[in-house]
């Protein structure tokens, strides 16, 4: 009888190594005063994981344990704990714990007799053991004054029905902070109000009346000094302002010369400057702030992005480039085809040499900053890149990102480089409603919520065939959140533009959903629409992509979640099940998790599975094999599944 050959494990794709480069996806510096320490946010391949960077040493030291969300976490002054919200399986809805960042005592609940919350903000001082978490609950959106050793109990300093977030603590703990809307209720416009923790008591509040947001990014990290960092817009894009709560002077940085946000990160630890980012059009700038002299000065650096914005989170960045203990300038550096990478600005010579790098990055493929204008003449931004070599139009797929009130910068993005190293083109559209384009951008679809989107879509997808970079035949969209409902609207109301649609945890039906949403996104809903479903339910029946499942005629493919409380399973397993019904060609797909769970091997699977059915797409074959399942509490085992689903 013949011997039987041996099987040799069929090697991994050459794409996969794009995964591999993301090795780092963000990081955020301990606030002690004495501590050199950065807190990173490590991408592995079963998700994300916590390790401590002592700058002063080669290598960053893992943390084992359970610390809630890596991102949204944050180290104790001391560097002894890391406090972080724990929840039920990536539901986003849970408490706040301290943790031991080593060896040592268990974990400690800090608000035991709260109900379940949402985090929207949290930041601990400088010195001592006191920390502030902004919660959102049923009850409204709180601000809590909390001892990060769990010594003492919780207090409650504001509380508010309308949204107020991003809560911080001074350097000694006196004062905090939360930005508000109770002066403009229904409307995310946010003035600062300070309060005094020991008693507190409104000490000031920082506005610039209905039209013009302000939002506080940090506290002066000296001792004693309780003056804020804020973002103002009173010249209608973003600028930096110094404010000094106890007698209501102000240094401000209106820049006039400068077109585009002028966005302040950080201040250095003596508070005498202030470390900012230009954006124009999309790009990055680095630039400081000298407090005495008002000089702006631009920092030299290679081209990419510096820092990332965020919204429905629990910081307002969701990484950033920021000051050393020793003055030095931290940047925090990465392009659609470089990893984060740290560079530190030698203060003498302005020169950025490597502090932190990822280890076996190999070459990539850039993109670059386009504008194109929209249907009302709107200037809009576009990252586009063209597979190496390509000199005619090909496949395309068009990113929009999650929020909306976020934005895709020159980040390292290993789908993108997937998609190009395999032949495909790729773009992502920084549509209306995106940060760092100036206020008129961001609120432009307030009210009329999807309608300019799709029309910004439009546009992109019109330039990019004119540019002779797409196939128009053979154009496909794709995102999550906020920009996976785009793609599910974008194939609804433009049903011949697009070949295909990949929708993460998209939001497909507005009404259904509402009810089902965790508290922080109904108050957000009203903001957004300009009404209530209540006031205005025509709206809400208007943007929802399910209003339009009887004109798709793209397939569709959507990646949803079991435990997701910002885009609840139950009205995406409702669209998928109307398409259906209406002969359309739909694939729904669970994994265990909330709104933002996954891991690299879960990315990997994904990328896979969305390039065999652009294959399928492009052979003319229909993507669904069998029919719509409801949300399984196990979806991974469930033993009826689609054979094409089984990576995932």
């Amino acid at each position: 009888m013949p011997a039987t050959a041996p099987t040799t494990p069929q090697a991994a794709p050459a794409w996969h190594r794009y995964f591999a480069a993301r090795q780092c996806i963000s990081m955020r510096r301990g606030r002690g005063a004495e501590e050199e320490l950065e807190l990173m946010v490590l991408d592995g391949p079963d998700g994300e994981t916590l390790a401590v960077w002592d700058t002063t040493e080669a290598a960053p030291v893992p943390l084992p344990g359970d610390f809630g969300d890596p991102k949204e976490a944050v180290l104790t002054a001391d560097g002894a704990c890391v406090l972080g919200l724990r929840d039920d399986n990536g539901s986003e809805m849970g408490h706040v714990w301290a943790a031991p960042a080593g060896a040592g005592a268990g974990a400690v609940d800090l608000t035991p007799g709260l109900p379940p919350y949402t985090l929207r903000g949290i930041d601990v001082g400088r010195y001592g053991s006191r920390a502030v978490i902004t919660a959102v609950a049923d009850d409204g959106f709180t601000l809590w004054l909390v001892d990060s050793g769990g010594n003492e109990q919780p207090r409650r300093l504001f509380t508010s029905r309308n949204e107020a977030w991003n809560g911080l603590i001074s350097a000694t703990g006196e004062l905090a902070c939360i930005d508000t809307t109770e002066h403009n209720p229904g409307f995310r416009r946010f003035a600062v109000t300070v309060v005094d923790t020991g008693t507190g008591r409104v000490v000031a509040s920082l506005s610039d009346g209905p039209e013009a947001p302000v939002r506080a990014v940090r506290f002066s990290p000296v001792a004693g000094d309780g003056r804020l960092l804020a973002a103002t817009e009173r010249t209608g894009y973003a600028r930096p302002c110094v404010w000094n709560p106890a007698d209501g002077t102000r240094i401000d940085a209106d820049a006039p010369g400068l077109d585009g946000d002028l966005v302040p990160l950080d201040w250095s630890d003596d508070a005498s400057r202030v470390l900012l980012v230009h954006v124009d059009a999309g790009v990055h700038q680095v630039m400081e702030l000298d407090l005495a002299t008002g000089g702006l000065s631009r920092i030299e650096h290679p081209p990419g992005a510096f820092f990332e914005p965020d919204v429905a989170a629990a910081h307002l960045y969701s990484w950033a480039s920021h000051y050393a203990a020793d003055g030095r300038i931290r940047l925090l550096h990465q392009r659609f085809d470089q990893p984060l990478t740290v560079l530190h600005v030698d203060q003498r010579t302005g020169e950025a040499r490597p502090g932190w790098q990822p280890r076996d990055v190999g070459p990539g493929t850039a993109v670059v900053s386009r504008t194109v204008r929209s249907a009302d003449g709107t200037a809009v931004q576009l990252w586009v890149g063209r597979p190496p070599g390509a000199d005619r139009p090909t496949p395309l797929v068009l990113y929009l990102h999650g929020g909306p009130q976020m934005a895709t910068v020159d980040r390292y993005n290993p789908e993108a480089q997937a998609w190009l190293a395999s032949g495909t083109a790729y773009a992502a559209l920084n549509y209306r409603g995106s940060v760092t384009f100036g206020r008129a951008f961001r609120e432009g679809f307030f009210g009329t919520v999807g309608a300019r989107e799709v029309e910004d879509i439009e546009a992109a997808v019109g330039w990019l065939v004119a540019e002779g970079i797409a196939d128009k035949e053979n154009v496909f969209v794709t995102g999550p959140s906020y920009g996976g409902f785009l793609s599910l609207l974008a194939v609804g109301r433009l049903p011949d533009l697009f070949a295909g649609a990949f929708a993460f945890v998209p939001m497909a039906d507005w009404v259904s959903a509402h009810e089902d949403m965790n508290p922080a996104l109904r108050t957000a809903c009203r903001s957004f629409f300009r009404a209530s479903l209540e006031e205005d339910p025509g709206r809400y029946v208007r943007a929802s992509p399910i209003s339009y499942v009887g004109q798709v005629r793209s397939p569709v493919w959507i990646r949803h979640a079991t435990h997701d409380t910002r885009t609840p399973p139950s009205q995406a397993h409702s669209y998928a099940l109307a398409l259906e019904r209406a002969g359309g060609d739909v694939v729904l797909d669970w994994f265990s998790g909330g709104h933002e769970t996954s891991s690299r091997d879960m990315a990997i699977g994904d990328q896979q599975r969305m390039m065999d059915l652009v294959q399928s797409a492009l052979r003319g074959e229909r993507w669904s094999r069998s029919r719509v399942r409801p949300p399984d509490p196990d979806p991974d085992s469930a033993p009826d599944r689609d054979p094409a689903c089984r990576d995932h």
